[in-house]
Parts: structure tokens; sequence; C-alpha cells
């Protein structure tokens, strides 16, 4: 299954976002709604703020579905690989993170490649398994 990614640019930055790693926290958008407004469509207007205030509201998404990069850096974005070690973070009451460069392999055996931070789900919920959709924190789940 192919990732959707979807950018945003006001000519001098870009929003990149990636509903497949969103996990619906609502950190990445609250507090600028003149950019970001999940009821609009399209739902970020990446020319309503600064770049700044932009780079600041981006930088909360916990799950890194959303992240940004200056259109100057186009090229070097693109070329870049995550070169860090792994991490596995318990999230209180959500996901499993995951971060850094892994392979998950399904049932059938076909692999998908994520990189930064992969969300996991733990409360066996989600309709994106084995992938985080926030649905933990509409059954209220604790652990």
């Amino acid at each position: 299954m192919e990732e959707i990614t979807k950018r945003y640019t006001n000519g001098e930055l870009s929003i990149v976002w990636q509903p497949d790693r969103c996990i619906h926290s609502k950190k990445c958008w609250k507090g600028l709604p003149q950019v970001f407004n999940p009821n609009e469509k399209p739902w970020i207007k990446a020319d309503a703020a600064s770049n700044e205030a932009i780079i600041q509201q981006v930088s909360q998404c916990p799950s890194k579905a959303l992240s940004y990069f200056m259109n100057n850096d186009l090229k070097a974005n693109e070329d870049e690989v995550t070169l860090v070690e792994n991490i596995v973070e318990v999230s209180h009451n959500g996901p499993l993170l995951i971060y850094g460069n892994i392979i998950i392999k399904d049932a059938a055996g076909a692999e998908t490649k994520k990189h930064k931070v992969t969300a996991l789900c733990r409360c066996g919920a989600s309709a994106n398994k084995p992938y985080c959709d926030g649905t933990h924190k509409k059954i209220d789940f604790k652990g």
C-alpha cells in the first residue's frame, strides 16, 4: 500500500502532511487555526501565517505526520535519510512510538518502510492496524 503525502506551500516554505502517520492528537494544528483547519478543504493554508509561526506549530506534531521544509532546501530534504538509532517509546494511554528507520512486514509478507516516527496501536481498536489511528482516545484506553 502506497503512503499518501501531500504538500502545501507558500512559495518559501512547504508543509508536508502524511495522513497515514497521524495519531489525531490535535497538538499540531490547535493554536494556528488560520493555517490548519480540518473542517475546511484544503485543510492547510500555508500562506495564512508567517513561516516562523508555521514552523513552531508544525514542530508540535508528535507523530511527525506534519513536517516542513524550506523550498530552497527541497533537493536536500528529498535525498535525506534519517540516520538515527531506533528508539521505542510507550506513550501513556496511547500508541507505541518507534523513532528511526524500520520495515514493517504484514501477515502476507508485504513490507512497508517507515522513517522518522511510527505510531503502532496498543489498544487493539485501531481501524488501521498495526498503526494507531487515535481510537485509543475514543475508547478511553488505559495502559
